[in-house]
């Protein structure tokens, strides 16, 4: 064998062993650090808005009331943004996530490289996606949370901060892209990467209310571990 192909091999597997480290080192911070509990904050705190998290398996929301005495979130993500327009709807659901994995990836199917490189990596922008619902019930991917009316406050303030503004201060909703009849995106502040998921962005959101999290995780089950899930 050639001394300059023998060099390249040795490159290669150089740089293969490399990869490979880092991903086990990832995924090992991923399990350690999703392990270690951030406790609830009050523990004895007034059981008055309930919220739910929830999980399609991968990608975690929070869901709120669309009504309460503190927030009208139909004043800021109105109705009208959903192809249904159905104003019956009782909850909504926030999820945050990269823009073009979002709107290029409606089914696992669709993705493609590219997509998930750039959202991996800080190439991206992000974007809320805003589900409306009827109703949820309580199970193994929804777990109900009873917020007081200080920890709704909060969380309402960590959720309107994600979202980018425009110059007059409303929402910028993106027209003309939703998976279904009920939901709708907006364009979102911060960038996504393999250090900052969606799952990431979820748990951050509890730790601003004072609910049970952990310390970090980019993946749904580090949150659910601390809810018996």
């Amino acid at each position: 064998m050639p001394f300059t192909t023998r060099k390249a091999l040795k490159f290669i597997g150089y740089a293969v062993g490399g990869l490979v480290g880092i991903a086990g080192l990832y995924l090992g911070a991923a399990f350690v650090l999703s392990r270690i509990p951030v406790a609830k904050t009050e523990l004895n705190a007034s059981p008055d808005v309930l919220v739910y998290l929830h999980t399609n398996g991968v990608h975690t929301d929070i869901v709120l009331p669309i009504k309460t005495s503190q927030l009208d979130w139909s004043q800021q993500l109105p109705f009208r943004n959903i192809p249904s327009g159905d104003t019956t709807m009782r909850y909504i659901a926030f999820g945050w996530g990269d823009k073009g994995f979002y709107l290029d990836t409606p089914t696992w199917a669709d993705l493609k490289f590219s997509t998930a490189f750039a959202a991996a990596f800080w190439l991206g922008s992000s974007a809320m996606h805003t589900t409306y619902l009827h109703a949820l019930t309580p199970g193994p991917d929804t777990v109900p949370l009873y917020l007081s009316h200080a920890e709704y406050a909060r969380l309402i303030d960590y959720i309107q901060s994600s979202f980018r503004y425009d110059a007059v201060g409303g929402v910028q909703h993106i027209a003309g892209h939703s998976y279904g009849r009920n939901d709708a995106f907006y364009e979102a502040r911060r960038v996504y990467s393999f250090l900052y998921t969606c799952n990431t962005w979820t748990n951050n959101a509890l730790k601003a209310c004072g609910q049970k999290a952990c310390l970090w995780t980019p993946a749904d089950k580090g949150i659910l571990y601390h809810y018996g899930r």
